[in-house]
This record gives structure tokens, sequence and C-alpha cells, in this order.
């Protein structure tokens, strides 16, 4: 079960089961008030997720959920300053996928998420896109992997970091089609834009916040989404995979974690209250703003899509030979 099929499916209820703040403040949990904790600073789409599902939660929960910013090492101290928080529900951490499966792939950690964390559920979906200057002559798939082909080595493709998610989706790309690019790494997503614009490097899988002005400006063009399912901000860009690369997906999304250890009986009231909080329609309003998508799962679905993760990721890794030191 992919992460994408699953929360699309799971979130469909999520409006229609309505749970009252004083029916899970009553239980004793939670107590006092709640840390999110966000690994990147303020602005990006962590933080813009994080505080639109917040609010939402606190009044659900009977207690203020407050967002904390503690960036560095790629979000791995926030990681570990959840891992090492006590086991009662009131620490939480809002985890990207590449934080929670390819960081412990790269990188030597202080915690090994896998066994340090638990899920509450999924948060939100990020909607990439795979984008090319309006220069190039391709107008979709085939063409660009056509293309690749013709000239091994020689076509480029911008990444916002080793290991991110764009780097994944374009190793994932050369191996599924047969083809050979070539990856060059920025240091973050806006310079890689930058040199999208200027025609200096030849296509990317960016986030939709970062690409999405440009694409509806005409400035960038989309030749599809690297999801299983087309985004339904952009319905009419086809899928990668029904663009000749069946099976094709590199999911992008948010998690909210726990550390490991924490009651059962607070996971599932943390649960419900997200679930209220991401079928809320003001925060889905401010998510789809920012292309942003909210994604809820029980913490069962989102541990077989975390499985699933490590065993696509884990071959792709071992093979490009990505370490960071």
């Amino acid at each position: 079960m992919t992460p994408t099929a699953f929360s699309r499916r799971a979130l469909l209820g999520a409006a229609a089961l309505p749970l009252a703040a004083p029916a899970l403040a009553q239980e004793g949990f939670p107590s006092r008030p709640l840390r999110l904790i966000v690994g990147f600073t303020p602005g990006g789409a962590t933080d813009i997720s994080a505080r639109a599902i917040a609010p939402k939660m606190g009044e659900v929960l009977g207690q203020p959920v407050i967002v904390e910013n503690r960036p560095g090492a790629g979000s791995n101290i926030a990681t570990e300053v959840v891992a090492r928080s006590p086991a009662d529900g009131h620490t939480l951490l809002l985890a990207t996928l590449g934080a929670l499966v390819v960081s412990p792939m790269v990188i030597r950690l202080p915690v090994d998420p896998a066994r340090d964390l638990v899920p509450v559920s999924v948060a939100v979906d990020l909607f990439n896109m795979l984008v090319l200057p309006p220069d190039r002559p391709w107008r979709n798939v085939a063409e660009l992997v056509a293309a690749a082909k013709a000239a091994p080595g020689q076509l480029s493709y911008g990444t916002s970091g080793i290991a991110g998610g764009p780097h994944l989706a374009g190793l994932l790309f050369n191996r599924t089609a047969g083809i050979d690019t070539t990856a060059v790494h920025y240091r973050g997503g806006g310079l890689v834009v930058t040199d999208l614009l200027g025609g200096r490097i030849d296509y990317s899988f960016a986030t939709a916040a970062s690409v999405l002005p440009q694409v509806r400006e005409g400035k960038l063009r989309a030749l599809a989404i690297p999801h299983l399912e087309r985004s339904r901000l952009m319905p009419d860009i086809p899928t990668v995979a029904e663009s000749g690369l069946p099976g094709f997906d590199v999911p992008s999304w948010y998690a909210v974690m726990a550390p490991r250890g924490t009651p059962e009986a607070a996971i599932a009231r943390l649960n419900a209250a997200m679930r209220v909080a991401l079928g809320d329609a003001d925060v889905t309003a401010v998510l789809n703003r920012n292309g942003l998508e909210p994604r809820w799962s029980t913490p069962d679905q989102m541990n077989e899509a975390l499985a699933a993760e490590r065993t696509k990721w884990t071959p792709i890794i071992r093979d490009s030979g990505i370490r960071i030191d």
C-alpha cells in the first residue's frame, strides 16, 4: 500500500468524523501545552504545514499546540530532540519522509527514527512537478527520455541537496527509464529555480511551492507529476507513471511522530485530533495555497508506508554510493 494511495482514501472520511475537544480532554491527556517541533526555519513548507495544523489540533485536544523551530543538520537536530523527549505525547515532530527514511541510510545519526520514534499520522503531501525551461524542445516525458538516451550523461537535473527528494526522484527516473543524466546539487530549491529559469540545467523534480507560479506564468514547463495520482491542484498535468514509466512514484510527505514508548491512548487521541484538523476547510485552504495537500493516515498505515519506502530506496541509495559525512 503506497503512501499516496492510503492517504487519499483515508482522508475522504476526515471531515465527516468530528470529535469534540472535551471528549479528548476528559481522559487526562494532554495535561499541558504540546510542542510540535519543526526541523527547519520559519517560512518553509514544513513550518507552514505545522502552523496550519497546530491551532486546530489544539482546539480539539483542549491544550495549545506550540510550533517550535529547531533547524539544523537537515532536520536531524529536531529528530534527536523529539526522540530524547519524555514519551508522554506532549512533544511531537513534524518530520519529512527524507528525515525518516533516507537520512539514516546516508549519514550516521545519534538516533534512529525507525527505532526511536513512532507514527501519529501522515500530515501533508507535497505536490511535486517535473519541470524544465520553456526553451527545451521536449513536450512530454517520452521526449525527455529519448533525448537523454541520445546523449548519455549530457542532460542535467537540479536538486535542492544530496539525498533530498528531487535528487532521489532523479535517481529513480534514471534507473526506471534506463538513462544517464547528471545531478547538479544546490543549497536550496530557490537556487534550482533560478538556474531553471536561466536555462543552465535541463530539468528538475521540484516542489510546487517553489515552481507553481512560474509554471502558471509560462516561465517553466511542467511535464508530469512524480506521484501515482494526478494532483487536484493541477489536474491537467499527467503523472510520470501514465507517461510511459508505470509504477513511478516518489512520495514526498510530512508526518507527525512521537517518541517511542508514548502510550497508545495518547497516540490515538493525537491521531484523532489530526484527522479533524486535516479535514478542516480553513486548514486545507492554507495548505493548498502553498502547494500542499492534507493527508491523514492511521499509525499502522504509516508504518506500512515507511517500510515500503525503506525497501524501495535501499538499493537505489546503495547503488548510487550516496554518503554524507
